[in-house]
């Protein structure tokens, strides 16, 4: 017998410790699903989840929440002035997890730096600050695109008549 699998069941941990570290587990797993190589550092880091990105990992701190505000939109108190404060250059990206959706919110540091202590996150439904980073995964992905230029000396330059052909020589067979 098959057993259906709840993917938020971490929303249904007790404490907040619990559910950060499912987050945490949960940001790992959509990422490697999506191709991502990812890892986690060993001990106490500022950030909780490596990605590796050709030439450098990308640091990841993961944040989840499950409090709905009165106005249908989602409270996340990302830097408590008790708590640490995420300095430039110790974070690339907040992963951001509303459990109750199942959204993520990929959000550049430079991003959320700019915003005041606490962040407020509205249903898809909803205008918001965030919108732009809902689900944004290519934001933590290589590409890959290289470009390349030359100058061929030889090659004929084209005009307006010939910039829909693929060689000039295409040009000359319609006329």
């Amino acid at each position: 017998m098959r057993r259906q699998a709840d993917r938020l069941a971490g929303g249904k941990l007790p404490g907040c410790k619990e559910r950060g570290d499912w987050a945490e587990l949960y940001f790992m797993m959509q990422a490697a699903g999506l191709g991502m190589k990812v890892s986690r550092p060993f001990g106490v880091g500022i950030y909780d989840v490596g990605v590796e990105n050709p030439g450098r990992v990308l640091r990841v701190q993961v944040k989840s929440t499950i409090y709905k505000r009165s106005d249908k939109g989602y409270c996340l108190d990302k830097l408590e002035s008790k708590l640490m404060k995420y300095e430039s250059g110790t974070v690339d990206f907040f992963a951001v997890l509303l459990i109750p959706l199942d959204d993520w919110y990929i959000i550049p540091f430079e991003v959320m730096e700019r915003k005041n202590f606490n962040s407020r996150f509205m249903s898809r439904s909803k205008p918001q600050d965030y919108a732009f980073y809902l689900e944004a995964w290519h934001l933590l992905k290589d590409t890959g695109l290289t470009i390349q230029a030359c100058c061929d000396e030889d090659w004929p330059e084209l005009d307006a008549r010939t910039a829909g052909s693929s060689t000039p020589q295409d040009h000359l067979l319609r006329e």
